[in-house]
């Protein structure tokens, strides 16, 4: 498989993937509300049980707002693009794993290779940040090489 059809089908994964997240932040966050609907006025001054209730649900609430914004994100991937430097959108392979740099979404199981997808805001792309192929970077004291770009 060529460069550009594997980053075609990687980004199709990885969109898979983040639906998945965004409905299941909507579906806690909705889960919660009705919990507190359904619980109804405290029963005493000091119920926190509804308040609580309702924080968890601003959390769900903040969580599935990150998701949209991050799967928004992953759609302005140029998927045309081959890349000659470490940046939003590039594979970036290396001697001792390959990086898709896009959102925070861990280890990607893709075909009968692990990739992990991870953000431009993490330290680890601060230090690849701009590299190119043949190059190398340390992190966390292990030295990396960059076989290829794309």
């Amino acid at each position: 498989m060529d460069k550009l059809t594997n980053k075609r089908k990687l980004v199709e994964k990885c969109l898979e993937q983040q639906d998945q997240n965004v409905l299941n932040a909507k579906r806690a966050m909705d889960d919660i509300q009705e919990s507190a609907v359904d619980y109804g006025q405290p029963q005493e001054h000091y119920d926190s049980y509804k308040s609580q209730l309702l924080r968890k649900r601003d959390v769900f609430a903040r969580q599935y707002e990150q998701t949209k914004i991050d799967r928004e994100l992953l759609d302005k991937i140029d998927i045309e693009k081959v890349y000659k430097t470490a940046g939003f959108g590039a594979i970036v392979v290396t001697d001792v794993r390959k990086f898709f740099i896009c959102i925070s979404l861990g280890k990607i199981n893709f075909g009968n290779e692990i990739i992990f997808g991870i953000s431009p805001k993490v330290p680890l792309y601060r230090v690849m940040d701009g590299i190119k192929k043949g190059n190398t970077f340390e992190f966390n004291g292990k030295k990396y090489l960059i076989k290829d770009i794309y």
